[in-house]
């Protein structure tokens, strides 16, 4: 799996700082799933909850999803003092938050967390299979804006229009690279490649960088997030629309939709194996993949350390269609009438909730 020994030093903070779309939903279950078996074999998973999103929200400034609690300067300060409490035990902090930390914030986190201490991860997928899974996260979080309309802005765009500017401060990976390499240096800096054919690589590699036992972290039953069909994502993009025509509050989108909708769909229906799914035109993977053998290059020539394989970030393209083959017909966006009702039913259970005084919210 590695060619190289990626045990930290006592002591260390090992700051996992994303990106979104990396499998950070699973890795971040599995560390807050085994909190005790860490604790015994001498680590520590910091926050309270899954991941450190709001305290990492606070220190980069990064805009959370409507609805959200907004961060302050108390919820950074309080995790800092929690790593700062757990003295020569290995820590791992993790949040996708802190890879919208431009330069100036990038070095604030390192030296708030322990300066010289901190040691970041980096977890990476191709970035051909990154870009849908943005869009629909992003349609997820509140986009009205259609698949190709967004690939245009993303690859075609001006590079400071603010959808690019978002998501390629989030997956140039090689400048998001060099962005912490600036704070901490090559050494201690690790690029854990996900292996897509092994669904416990990543678990292996952390357990590796903290020095506890292979199965110490183990995956938190019914902790997805999974893909949506392109039925599915167009129902909450059009449901967007009209959520942003009528001016609904934040918190009345995440209550209706996010925590009614989504989560009811989610949890009550599964779609079938053959259900269309979102499709990447190619001109727009082809776009990705000029743009991810540039990242292997600029990842490479940092010197940081690596764990997988590099050069599966920048896969070779498909063979070019036969020009007498004609273009398929894109498939149609619809959804089942199970998967309407589950969504349908969801919303009206979240509308119907009397609103309850809000829980503390986790660093």
């Amino acid at each position: 799996m590695t060619e190289q020994r990626l045990t930290l030093a006592a002591g260390t903070r090992l700051l996992h700082i994303g990106p979104y779309k990396t499998g950070t939903t699973a890795l971040q279950g599995a560390f807050h799933h085994s909190r005790e078996r860490l604790a015994a074999g001498g680590a520590v998973y910091a926050g309270k909850g899954r991941q450190a999103r709001v305290a990492a929200a606070a220190v980069t400034g990064a805009r959370l999803r409507k609805g959200s609690v907004t961060p302050t300067a108390a919820d950074w300060d309080g995790l800092c003092a929690e790593v700062a409490a757990a003295g020569e035990r290995r820590v791992m902090i993790s949040s996708e938050a802190f890879c919208n930390a431009e330069a100036d914030a990038a070095r604030r986190a390192v030296e708030g967390l322990g300066g010289e201490r901190v040691h970041v991860a980096v977890t990476l997928r191709p970035l051909v299979k990154i870009v849908p899974s943005q869009w629909q996260q992003d349609v997820k979080d509140g986009l009205c804006t259609p698949y190709e309309e967004w690939l245009e802005t993303v690859f075609r765009g001006p590079r400071q229009d603010p959808v690019a500017a978002t998501f390629w401060l989030r997956h140039r990976h090689d400048e998001l690279v060099a962005r912490w390499v600036r704070a901490v240096g090559p050494d201690r800096l690790t690029v854990v490649v996900v292996d897509e054919t092994d669904r416990d690589m990543q678990l292996r590699v952390f357990e590796e960088l903290l020095g506890v036992a292979a199965g110490t972290l183990v995956p938190e039953d019914g902790v997805i997030n999974r893909s949506l069909t392109l039925g599915e994502v167009e129902l909450l993009r059009q449901l967007n629309i009209e959520a942003e025509a009528r001016g609904w509050s934040g918190g009345r989108y995440h209550k209706v939709i996010r925590n009614g909708v989504m989560r009811h769909l989610d949890q009550t229906y599964s779609p079938p194996p053959d259900a269309p799914r979102i499709t990447t035109p190619r001109w727009a993977t082809e776009a990705a993949a000029a743009v991810a053998n540039e990242i292997v290059a600029g990842i490479t020539a940092a010197g940081v350390r690596v764990a997988g394989n590099l050069h599966s970030l920048a896969p070779p393209p498909a063979p070019p269609t036969a020009p007498s083959a004609a273009p398929a017909a894109p498939p149609t966006a619809t959804l089942p009438a199970e998967a309407a009702a589950a969504a349908l039913w969801g919303g009206l259970q979240a509308a119907a909730r009397k609103p309850k005084t809000p829980p503390a919210h986790h660093r």
